[in-house]
């Protein structure tokens, strides 16, 4: 009987040593979650353009010891409203900071709800003053080239690295998980060119070929919009705007 009872704790060890949590992932019709990594997460929203029509945008949770940083908010305060109270409900973390990549709305469309509840925002420069030109919802806290903020016992590194679908476009990467979020300043594979009326075409290969050569460990790179990848998103992207 002892036997038995000692055979079965030991199969179910085993078993649970060797059984792997199902990656969480989340979706409504305005929001969708898709985990990456351990500790990082794609949220997505939509925007309805009038160029391109209803557009899915990315961005990125960061979490570590019951802490979360956001890069770009939802389009909207409502969707900012929802992702917020995911993270607070299903992975009971406190959101220490949000991080806009730039200034369009897919970046900062729902930074009214962060700062209504006290969360504390951070942009490149250059974002703060080109919101207040258009109007739009302004980051608190600039940066200039780089900034490092901790999440938990961790970092995530804000860097920007010059103009491409934007003056002012940043990356942010979590060195943990070596996942980098480009923002639009990167393209999904088979993606076209774009809204380029901000753009600054000619630097924008050379900014992706700074990036690459900056953070050469990356395993996973998420875009503005499309699925994430690896670093061929970076060649991808090179190569789509170096044809202008």
């Amino acid at each position: 009987m002892k036997k038995n009872f000692a055979y079965l704790i030991s199969l179910l060890v085993l078993l649970s040593c060797n059984t792997r949590k199902s990656p969480v992932s989340y979706e409504t019709e305005t929001l969708k979650i898709n985990q990456l990594t351990e500790h990082t997460f794609q949220h997505i929203t939509y925007l309805q353009t009038e160029s391109f029509g209803k557009v899915p945008c990315n961005g990125m949770i960061v979490i570590s010891d019951g802490e979360a940083i956001i890069f770009d908010t939802p389009n909207t305060d409502a969707e900012s409203e929802e992702l917020m109270q995911w993270i607070q409900n299903e992975l009971k973390c406190t959101i220490k900071a949000v991080v806009p990549t730039h200034f369009h709305t897919d970046c900062l469309g729902g930074l009214q709800a962060f700062h209504n509840r006290d969360i504390p925002s951070y942009a490149y420069s250059k974002t703060l003053e080109l919101a207040a030109l258009n109007n739009t919802p302004i980051p608190q806290h600039g940066f200039t080239n780089q900034l490092e903020l901790s999440v938990g016992n961790e970092t995530v590194i804000l860097d920007y690295l010059g103009e491409g679908h934007t003056i002012d476009n940043s990356i942010g990467y979590f060195p943990l998980d070596q996942v980098l979020f480009g923002g639009c300043l990167i393209k999904s594979l088979g993606a076209g060119k774009g809204y380029l009326g901000d753009a600054n075409i000619a630097e924008w290969p050379k900014t992706v070929s700074k990036l690459k050569s900056k953070y050469p460990e990356i395993s996973v790179v998420v875009p503005g919009h499309g699925k994430a990848g690896a670093t061929d998103l970076f060649d991808f992207t090179i190569t789509l705007f170096g044809e202008h």
